[in-house]
């Protein structure tokens, strides 16, 4: 068995507007890659922010007394915390410089996963600049899977992941933040071991897996190469949603 990731060459600085299908294809091309049955894309969040115009400039942004209180909680600019709050569902954890919450997508994360790094407008101060996450990164993902499949019958998946931190454990990790075309989850309960033993609790979240092998090759700094390539997937491709990773709050022993 064997999994093969590629880092596509030559991804450019990406615009608002942009057409990623087509800055793929043209990477894909570069490469020497053919696109077939059970490839994956994993890409960047941010490239996929960027061209969707999913950058605000804090000049912008009028901050309500929520915001203004919690910024001197935690430390940060006001107007940070008031795009971190509008992208929210709950506030869950503060400290000073750091702000855990539940994205209004579902999942657990620092400041929404808001980002100034690698983030530069058309205008203004670039530090007055910040990122927000896909407004729906599963539709996100639909859409340059079906550009990139351009009409064929070809059974593709399509990933976006973000670096995120993990209760109990240092440093970030990447993870899935929205998918198309290949499994968040895959339920083992009911298969045999390999001594015949059916298992009982065992499901993979092997979207994230994934994202974490992705991660690897894009970096966490420079993040030169947004896009990865994967091959030899070892589960069969079928549609699927985020949703199938969040834990239900009736479930989460830890909030």
């Amino acid at each position: 068995m064997t999994l093969t990731l590629t880092a596509l060459p030559d991804i450019p600085l990406i615009r608002p507007g942009d057409d990623l299908g087509a800055i793929l294809l043209a990477a894909l091309a570069k490469a020497g890659l053919f696109l077939m049955d059970g490839d994956v894309l994993v890409l960047a969040q941010k490239i996929v922010s960027k061209a969707e115009g999913r950058m605000v400039n804090l000049t912008q942004v009028t901050p309500s007394p929520r915001a203004i209180e919690l910024a001197v909680q935690v430390e940060k600019d006001a107007r940070f915390v008031e795009l971190v709050l509008q992208e929210s569902l709950e506030v869950l954890r503060t400290r000073p410089g750091t702000l855990i919450v539940e994205h209004r997508r579902g999942f657990i994360c620092a400041n929404a996963g808001i980002d100034h790094s690698n983030v530069e407008g058309s205008w203004g101060n670039p530090d007055d600049w910040v990122l927000l996450l896909p407004v729906d990164a599963d539709a996100s993902a639909e859409r340059i899977r079906r550009c990139v499949a351009k009409g064929s019958s070809l059974k593709l998946g399509v990933m976006i992941i973000d670096s995120h931190g993990r209760a109990w454990r240092n440093g970030v990790v990447g993870v899935c933040i929205g998918l198309a075309g290949l499994p968040a989850l895959v339920d083992l309960r009911g298969e045999p071991d390999m001594l015949g033993f059916r298992l009982r609790i065992t499901q993979v979240a092997t979207a994230d897996e994934l994202a974490a092998g992705a991660s690897l090759l894009m970096g966490q700094t420079a993040e030169g190469t947004p896009a990865i390539h994967v091959r030899g997937f070892p589960y069969p491709l079928r549609e699927s949603y985020l949703g199938e990773l969040i834990r239900s709050k009736e479930t989460d022993l830890f909030r």
